[in-house]
Formats: C-alpha cells, sequence, structure tokens
C-alpha cells in the first residue's frame, strides 16, 4: 500500500512539475512577444502573395468519359 501512495505523490509531482513549466513557458513567451514589438520595422515586411492562375481542367470530360465506360461495360 505504500507504494501505490508514493506513486500518487510522483503522480501529482510530476502533473505539478509539468504545468509548472508550461504556465512559466506562456509567461516567457508573452514577455518576449511584448519586448520584441519595437524592433518590428527592422524587419522587412513579406510582399503579398499572388495567386496561381487557375489552370483549365479536363476533370468534367474525364468524369464523363469514365460514367461512359463503365456504363458501356453493364
Amino acid at each position: 500500500m505504500a507504494e501505490l501512495g508514493q506513486g500518487l505523490v510522483l503522480l501529482i509531482a510530476g502533473m505539478g512539475i509539468v504545468y509548472l513549466f508550461l504556465g512559466i513557458l506562456i509567461l516567457v513567451t508573452n514577455v518576449a512577444c511584448k519586448a520584441l514589438v519595437p524592433f518590428d520595422s527592422i524587419f522587412p515586411k513579406d510582399a503579398p502573395k499572388k495567386s496561381p492562375a487557375k489552370v483549365a481542367s479536363n476533370d468534367d470530360e474525364n468524369i464523363a468519359v469514365a460514367i461512359a465506360v463503365a456504363m458501356k461495360g453493364i
């Protein structure tokens, strides 16, 4: 029974350490984000990406041919 209690203590301690680490990680990330805002003007902005031109496809024709072939086989 002592092993079960020790395991429970280890479980709670481990989960507590994980939650503490994640909380500190979130805090440090937020502080770093706010601290780097003044340096935003140094980095160049990305140019807007052009969407690729749509290529005419023969999908409808291919589907129609596949249906015709399937129907012919019946």
